[in-house]
Protein backbone atom coordinates (compact mmCIF):
# COMPACT_ATOMS: atom_id res chain seq x y z
CA UNK A 1 0.00 0.00 0.00
CA UNK A 2 1.35 3.69 -0.97
CA UNK A 3 1.75 5.87 2.30
CA UNK A 4 -0.19 8.89 1.43
CA UNK A 5 0.45 12.19 3.69
CA UNK A 6 -2.05 14.53 4.05
CA UNK A 7 -0.55 18.39 4.46
CA UNK A 8 -3.74 20.61 5.59
CA UNK A 9 -3.39 24.81 5.15
CA UNK A 10 -3.89 27.13 7.80
CA UNK A 11 -6.22 26.42 10.46
CA UNK A 12 -6.15 22.78 9.90
CA UNK A 13 -8.89 20.78 7.66
CA UNK A 14 -11.79 19.77 10.07
CA UNK A 15 -13.65 17.04 10.44
CA UNK A 16 -16.23 17.74 7.46
CA UNK A 17 -13.14 18.81 5.10
CA UNK A 18 -12.44 16.67 1.77
CA UNK A 19 -8.93 15.75 3.28
CA UNK A 20 -10.31 14.81 6.22
CA UNK A 21 -12.99 12.59 4.31
CA UNK A 22 -9.66 10.88 2.27
CA UNK A 23 -7.75 10.11 5.39
CA UNK A 24 -10.99 8.27 6.40
CA UNK A 25 -10.52 6.27 2.55
CA UNK A 26 -7.01 5.66 2.98
CA UNK A 27 -6.18 3.25 5.14
CA UNK A 28 -2.39 4.06 6.48
CA UNK A 29 -2.82 7.34 5.46
CA UNK A 30 -1.28 9.92 8.00
CA UNK A 31 -1.92 13.82 8.77
CA UNK A 32 1.06 16.15 8.66
CA UNK A 33 -0.08 18.19 11.52
CA UNK A 34 1.45 21.69 12.52
CA UNK A 35 2.48 22.77 15.99
CA UNK A 36 0.28 25.89 15.70
CA UNK A 37 -1.65 25.81 12.55
CA UNK A 38 -2.68 29.45 13.06
CA UNK A 39 0.67 30.96 12.29
CA UNK A 40 2.14 30.58 8.25
CA UNK A 41 5.49 29.59 9.13
CA UNK A 42 7.10 27.92 5.99
CA UNK A 43 10.30 26.79 7.37
CA UNK A 44 8.44 25.18 10.10
CA UNK A 45 5.68 23.79 8.48
CA UNK A 46 8.08 22.55 5.63
CA UNK A 47 10.33 21.03 8.58
CA UNK A 48 7.48 19.18 9.87
CA UNK A 49 6.45 17.75 6.66
CA UNK A 50 10.22 16.88 6.18
CA UNK A 51 10.13 14.56 9.41
CA UNK A 52 6.99 12.84 8.51
CA UNK A 53 8.77 11.98 4.62
CA UNK A 54 11.65 10.86 6.30
CA UNK A 55 9.62 8.60 8.97
CA UNK A 56 8.64 6.45 6.31
CA UNK A 57 10.57 3.19 5.12
CA UNK A 58 8.81 3.79 1.50
CA UNK A 59 8.87 6.88 -0.47
CA UNK A 60 5.46 8.52 0.27
CA UNK A 61 2.79 10.51 -2.35
CA UNK A 62 1.35 14.16 -0.96
CA UNK A 63 -2.17 15.90 -0.98
CA UNK A 64 -1.82 19.02 0.29
CA UNK A 65 -4.31 21.93 0.60
CA UNK A 66 -3.69 26.05 0.54
CA UNK A 67 -0.66 26.56 3.18
CA UNK A 68 -0.30 23.01 3.03
CA UNK A 69 0.94 23.28 -0.83
CA UNK A 70 3.60 26.00 -0.11
CA UNK A 71 4.94 23.60 2.83
CA UNK A 72 5.12 20.68 -0.30
CA UNK A 73 6.88 22.43 -2.20
CA UNK A 74 9.23 24.43 0.29
CA UNK A 75 10.06 20.68 1.09
CA UNK A 76 10.89 18.78 -1.87
CA UNK A 77 14.60 19.40 -2.67
CA UNK A 78 15.24 18.43 0.72
CA UNK A 79 14.37 14.79 0.47
CA UNK A 80 15.14 13.72 -3.22
CA UNK A 81 13.50 10.75 -3.99
CA UNK A 82 11.40 10.59 -1.07
CA UNK A 83 8.21 11.95 -2.63
CA UNK A 84 6.27 9.81 -5.17
CA UNK A 85 4.10 12.39 -6.11
CA UNK A 86 2.05 15.37 -5.02
CA UNK A 87 -1.72 16.68 -5.14
CA UNK A 88 -1.73 20.31 -4.86
CA UNK A 89 -5.13 21.66 -4.56
CA UNK A 90 -5.96 25.19 -4.31
CA UNK A 91 -2.24 26.83 -3.13
CA UNK A 92 -2.52 29.72 -1.34
CA UNK A 93 -0.89 32.85 -2.96
CA UNK A 94 3.14 32.72 -2.12
CA UNK A 95 3.30 36.16 -2.69
CA UNK A 96 0.55 36.84 0.11
CA UNK A 97 2.49 35.44 2.39
CA UNK A 98 6.24 36.68 1.33
CA UNK A 99 7.54 33.26 0.03
CA UNK A 100 7.66 33.06 -3.01
CA UNK A 101 11.37 33.43 -3.25
CA UNK A 102 11.96 29.66 -1.50
CA UNK A 103 9.81 27.80 -3.65
CA UNK A 104 11.04 26.10 -6.94
CA UNK A 105 11.09 28.54 -9.61
CA UNK A 106 11.76 25.45 -12.01
CA UNK A 107 10.52 22.56 -13.01
CA UNK A 108 10.34 19.58 -9.91
CA UNK A 109 11.57 16.14 -10.10
CA UNK A 110 8.03 14.72 -8.98
CA UNK A 111 5.27 14.03 -10.84
CA UNK A 112 1.91 16.31 -9.71
CA UNK A 113 -1.09 17.80 -10.50
CA UNK A 114 -2.08 21.11 -9.16
CA UNK A 115 -6.13 21.78 -9.07
CA UNK A 116 -7.23 25.72 -9.22
CA UNK A 117 -10.19 27.04 -9.17
CA UNK A 118 -12.26 30.65 -11.19
CA UNK A 119 -13.03 32.30 -7.37
CA UNK A 120 -10.52 30.99 -5.13
CA UNK A 121 -9.69 34.04 -2.90
CA UNK A 122 -6.27 32.86 -1.60
CA UNK A 123 -5.33 32.36 -5.42
CA UNK A 124 -6.05 33.82 -8.56
CA UNK A 125 -6.86 31.13 -11.78
CA UNK A 126 -3.77 32.82 -13.82
CA UNK A 127 -1.56 32.68 -11.12
CA UNK A 128 -2.77 28.91 -9.75
CA UNK A 129 -1.70 28.05 -13.53
CA UNK A 130 1.20 29.85 -13.69
CA UNK A 131 2.52 28.60 -10.69
CA UNK A 132 1.60 25.19 -12.26
CA UNK A 133 3.64 25.98 -15.24
CA UNK A 134 6.80 27.10 -13.40
CA UNK A 135 7.34 23.65 -11.42
CA UNK A 136 5.65 21.71 -14.34
CA UNK A 137 2.96 20.48 -12.57
CA UNK A 138 -0.05 19.30 -15.14
CA UNK A 139 -3.34 22.40 -13.86
CA UNK A 140 -6.84 21.46 -13.55
CA UNK A 141 -9.27 23.96 -13.47
CA UNK A 142 -12.02 22.91 -11.13
CA UNK A 143 -14.38 26.15 -12.15
CA UNK A 144 -16.09 28.15 -9.89
CA UNK A 145 -15.22 25.78 -6.74
CA UNK A 146 -13.88 28.93 -4.17
CA UNK A 147 -11.07 27.48 -1.65
CA UNK A 148 -12.08 23.70 -2.33
CA UNK A 149 -12.63 23.46 1.34
CA UNK A 150 -15.66 22.88 3.48
CA UNK A 151 -16.48 26.24 3.10
CA UNK A 152 -16.84 26.60 -0.52
CA UNK A 153 -19.21 22.95 -0.08
CA UNK A 154 -16.37 20.05 -0.71
CA UNK A 155 -16.63 17.79 1.92
CA UNK A 156 -16.33 14.51 0.71
CA UNK A 157 -14.80 15.03 -2.68
CA UNK A 158 -14.86 11.42 -4.86
CA UNK A 159 -13.02 13.60 -7.37
CA UNK A 160 -10.04 14.47 -5.21
CA UNK A 161 -9.65 10.63 -4.14
CA UNK A 162 -10.02 10.02 -8.40
CA UNK A 163 -7.07 12.53 -8.82
CA UNK A 164 -4.96 10.65 -6.19
CA UNK A 165 -5.38 7.56 -7.97
CA UNK A 166 -4.73 8.80 -11.80
CA UNK A 167 -1.49 10.75 -10.74
CA UNK A 168 -0.49 7.19 -9.21
CA UNK A 169 -1.70 5.38 -11.65
CA UNK A 170 0.98 7.51 -14.53
CA UNK A 171 3.15 7.29 -12.37
CA UNK A 172 3.00 3.35 -12.12
CA UNK A 173 2.84 3.14 -15.99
Amino acid sequence: MDKVLIVPGLRGSGPAHWQSWLHARLPGSERVEQADNQTPDLPRWSQRLIRAIEASPEPVWIVAHSFGTLATLHALDRVPGRVEGILLVAPADPDKFGVDHLLPHQPIDVPAILVGSRNDPWLALDKARGLARRIGASFLDLGHAGHINTESGHGPWPEGLELLHKLQAAVAA
